[in-house]
């Protein structure tokens, strides 16, 4: 009897200690448990110049900095939902982060357009010193906290081109009745001017150009617009780009998924799109200059300038357009266009010293052979 207690305990010892092992097994490593992987969609088609690749470098540069505590995975414009449905698939949770940019969303609040980029408004410098430094990041916190999401500047185009367009603009008159792609509140001002606006997202616009369903389009500038393709279908490239001269990107996340990672993969995250924006927007200063050449020189590119006469007419339509918003803002929204125009005329009474004088000076004095 004795010596089967012995055996029975033996056994059960045994089985006790291989199911203790099994569960350490399991449970551990406690790291496996301590991570994190989240979908990302994006507003851009898979790895396109700028804005495609910028998410799958962030991406990747969050799981190394991490040490894939925080895994994300991307989805290009059309792959998880269309380009223009990310706000709302952060927004319901389908996704967990997005790369886009507010203008593409005014439908929700028409002044998230003021924390992309609005005509005559502010450079990609002035903005993120409004962001920064300026109250503006608050602002847009507390819009964007409305829908359960926080975003981050994460990448700039600065100033934009004016567009490409299929017939020549001599004056004002020519834009009556043209069908122009362009988001945004610049296309609320063309719209003045009597012009048909239709807002696409990247990939539709080569078709709609080449197919005469627009008569014109913005995109960005010489980089992505010749990776776009749009010298094939339009010869007249115009500047300056007037509706759009910061344009800011955006990795925006869902609030509450944001707020339960770990404080320090938060601040991982955050610290990564302050890089990113630098790193963006150098991308695209870097490779402006050598596409605008290549479109001109190789592909016999008509480079324009917008007559006076038009920039005139067009400004005169942005600010009834801005008058009409900031009439029809609720107290947040006139509280934001109150901060960022402030902001903006004080930048103006430095800029026009330091920035603009220097630039008018350097063509005077810079000599190059």
């Amino acid at each position: 009897m004795t010596t089967i207690k012995r055996r029975n305990f033996a056994k059960t010892a045994a089985v006790g200690t291989a199911a203790a092992a099994a569960t350490t097994v399991v449970g551990t490593p406690a790291i496996s448990q301590n991570r994190t992987e989240w979908r990302m969609v994006t507003s851009w088609p898979k790895l396109f110049p700028g804005g495609g690749t910028h998410a799958e470098r962030f991406a990747k540069r969050v799981g190394e900095a991490t040490d894939g505590r925080l895994t994300i995975k991307v989805f290009a414009a059309g792959e998880l939902v269309p380009a223009f449905e990310a706000f709302d698939a952060v927004q319901r949770g389908t996704a967990d982060c997005m790369s886009s940019t507010p203008y593409y969303y005014q439908n929700k609040a028409r002044v998230l357009a003021l924390f992309t980029t609005v005509p005559f408004g502010m450079t990609n410098y002035e903005q993120v010193a409004w962001l920064r430094f300026g109250g503006g990041q608050e602002l847009w916190d507390e819009i964007y906290g409305r829908f359960g999401l926080k975003g981050f500047h994460a990448g700039s185009t600065s100033v934009q081109m004016a567009g490409w367009f299929n017939k020549e603009i001599k004056s004002a008159a020519d834009i009556n009745g043209l069908k122009m792609r362009i988001p945004g509140l610049g296309g609320e001002a063309l719209r003045k001017l009597g012009a048909t606006i239709v807002n696409l997202p990247v990939g539709e616009i080569f078709g709609a150009l080449q197919s005469g369903a627009i008569d014109a389009t913005e995109w960005v500038g010489p980089w992505q617009d010749l990776a776009a393709g749009y010298y094939k279908v339009a010869k007249h490239y115009y500047w300056p780009g007037t509706h759009e001269p910061a344009t800011l990107n955006e990795i925006s996340v869902n609030k509450a998924k944001f707020e339960a990672l770990p404080k320090d993969i938060q601040q991982i995250f955050a610290a990564i799109c302050g890089d990113e924006h630098a790193t963006t927007t150098a991308e695209n200063d870097a490779n402006n200059a050598g596409a605008l050449a290549t479109l001109i020189t190789q592909h016999k590119v008509q480079l324009k300038r917008l007559p006076d006469e038009f920039i005139k007419a067009y400004a005169k339509g942005w600010n009834e357009v801005l008058a009409e918003l900031r009439e029809s803002s609720d107290a947040l929204g006139k509280k934001i266009f109150e901060s960022y125009y402030k902001f903006l005329r004080e930048q103006m009474s430095w800029t026009r010293i330091g920035m603009q004088e220097y630039l008018n000076a350097r063509l005077t004095g810079f000599k190059f052979d």
